[in-house]
């Protein structure tokens, strides 16, 4: 619901492979311009604007992969948050049928005779649960579901 982390994984890793692109190619035309063996005030020209180029292509690099690096810490984030709100729900599921056991057992026992369940079998059954994989999850306070 909040996010395919495997998706987010996987962009980042094209993120960093960018990045490596983009330091061969600044490399490259280095190198290129340098074979040539051109001289002169417009190859000194050339150069320097190429290695200015050089230098603006490794640094949208190093942003590729701080944008990489942040995308999995937050993939990260999403698993843990994901994580969180299934242990909430399973707790619910759990606390929710046992004390519709409970409260079976209490009109059993008494045949006839009504017997109101406890406050917390009360609250656990009139709990109206968001829906499965919610954020709400991580907000629920009911007895017997861990936070």
């Amino acid at each position: 619901m909040y996010g395919d982390s495997a998706v987010m994984r996987r962009r980042a890793a094209e993120l960093r492979d960018q990045a490596a692109e983009l330091r061969v190619i600044s490399d490259q035309l280095i190198t290129q311009l340098d074979a040539i063996g051109w001289s002169g005030r417009a190859a000194t020209s050339m150069r320097t604007r190429l290695q200015q180029r050089r230098s603006e292509l490794r640094d949208v690099a190093a942003r590729h992969d701080a944008a990489a690096e942040s995308m999995v810490k937050h993939a990260a984030e999403v698993d843990l948050l994901k994580e969180q709100i299934a242990e909430v729900e399973k707790d619910h599921e759990v606390a929710l049928a046992e004390a519709r056991t409970r409260v079976a057992r209490l009109h059993n026992a008494e045949e006839g005779v009504r017997v109101d369940p406890t406050d917390d079998d009360a609250t656990l059954l009139a709990f109206e649960a968001p829906p499965a994989g919610h954020k709400a999850w991580l907000e629920v306070d009911l007895p017997g579901v861990s936070q």
